[in-house]
């Protein structure tokens, strides 16, 4: 899993807001991975050798049913972490992590951070405020799963997608967006022909170009922007730099 050309730690959110005390101890430790599509970070009930720092790679979490079928329960890229039940005290968890999105990450070994997260310094609660962001995501996930259409649900996740890419652009299989929404692939296809005769997007064979971002947010349901507000609430400006 590793790659020569080496992702900057700055390009995740969490590590760039670390003080410099923790900066120069966390990132001579930190490990940079190729995350390509599709690939699984963890399984459910595993336990967890490594937390992941997404830089420029999208992944989902998943929960899935004893029958195989699945839904996304969050996404995470270079806003946040994957792993917080090492730290939560867990060990593991009963979501499966999948990229979602190709890209690259940062890694940290499991005993690295919790011993870091046993200091009960700053990174306590960096970490703290991100899981508080998390959760309210699962949440708000639940709720659009259960009492909004497919078309809001589907304008909610290509935003939150967005949000945590550099570009304007998602390259996504229809089977996986079909697997996190919890659907049909013919709804995913359908739902993405609405939004590209809006004039929102141009969707071809899973590669996914977002053409009127604010066009998205008016369709989208009121669950988008609770999950932006609590992550803009809790977390770090993106702009913020060392």
């Amino acid at each position: 899993m590793q790659t020569e050309s080496r992702t900057q730690p700055n390009q995740n959110h969490l590590l760039r807001a670390l003080p410099p005390a923790e900066s120069q101890r966390w990132f001579p430790l930190l490990e940079t991975v190729d995350l390509p599509l599709g690939t699984v970070l963890y399984e459910s009930g595993g336990t967890l050798s490594h937390v992941y720092f997404p830089t420029t790679a999208i992944v989902s979490l998943l929960y899935v049913m004893e029958n195989g079928a699945s839904a996304e329960i969050a996404v995470v890229g270079n806003e946040g972490i994957l792993g917080i039940s090492l730290f939560m005290g867990g060990e593991s968890t009963p979501s499966r992590a999948v990229v979602q999105s190709a890209g690259q990450g940062l890694r940290l070994r499991a005993p690295l951070m919790k011993a870091e997260f046993n200091r009960a310094g700053p990174v306590l609660h960096l970490m703290l405020r991100y899981t508080q962001a998390l959760i309210t995501q699962m949440a708000q996930t639940a709720v659009c799963n259960r009492h909004h259409s497919l078309d809001q649900q589907l304008c909610r996740w290509l935003l939150l997608s967005l949000d945590r890419l550099e570009g304007n652009e998602l390259i996504m299989t229809q089977e996986l967006i079909a697997n996190m929404l919890g659907v049909r692939r013919e709804g995913v296809t359908e739902g993405a022909l609405k939004l590209q005769h809006a004039g929102l997007i141009r969707y071809s064979r899973g590669h996914i170009t977002i053409l009127d971002r604010s066009g998205l947010e008016k369709r989208s349901c009121e669950c988008y922007a609770v999950v932006k507000r609590e992550y803009d609430r809790l977390l770090p400006e993106k702009a913020d730099s060392h």
